[in-house]
Formats: C-alpha cells, structure tokens, sequence
C-alpha cells in the first residue's frame, strides 16, 4: 500500500487573522486566499485554513492533532518563536529543539529543528 500525506487544514475564527498569522510564520504570502478556505502552498504540500463557522459547522478544538513544522536552524526557530505563546517549551528531544506554540486561533503547532 502507498499512501501519502498532501494536506492539512486547520479551524479558524477570522480568517484575515489566521492568515497574517501564517504569512508571518511561515515568511511567505498565502497562494489562495478566500474567506472560507485559505491555502499556502509549503513545497507541494497544501496547509489549509478553514473558516468552519461560516459554513455553520461545529468544531471541537484540542491538542489530537499537531502539525509539525521543521526549520533549517535554531537560529531560524528562535526567530520564528519570538512573540509567540508557547504552549511547550524548548526543549531537546534524542536529535531535535522541540517547541509547541499556540497560532492566533488557539491550535497547537509544534516547530523543530535538528541539533547541530
């Protein structure tokens, strides 16, 4: 069996929010912006935010899903943490610094890097 991940989106309460906040953290403009579902486009792979009150759809917000963003350096992670909540703090784990931050709709997010 082959099976491969493509996407992931997560819930938003004010979509022109959520996206200043990604543009900022991830350092590049959203590809396809809507006030329902928004996409940016990280090297093949499709990070979706869906605006699931104005579909009236209901939504259980917690920390069963974690996606993971990999940066080149410390440097870089530290940059990208400034300002930000953290919900985990740095912390080294076997060959990765290790983060978790909450974005501006209350998701978790987790950030890495390698040891170097």
């Amino acid at each position: 069996m082959f099976c491969q991940l493509r996407s992931l989106y997560l819930c938003v309460e004010d979509m022109q929010r959520a996206v200043a906040f990604y543009e900022s953290f991830l350092q590049q403009d959203v590809t396809v912006y809507d006030d329902i579902y928004s996409v940016f486009d990280i090297h093949g792979f499709r990070l979706g935010l869906f605006a699931y009150q104005k579909v009236n759809e209901k939504h259980s917000f917690g920390s069963n899903c974690l996606p993971s963003f990999e940066f080149e350096s410390l440097e870089t992670l530290n940059k990208q943490m400034k300002g930000k909540l953290v919900h985990f703090p740095m912390t080294q784990i076997k060959e990765n610094w290790v983060v978790e931050i909450v974005d501006s709709e209350g998701n978790i997010i987790e950030c890495t890097t390698p040891v170097k």
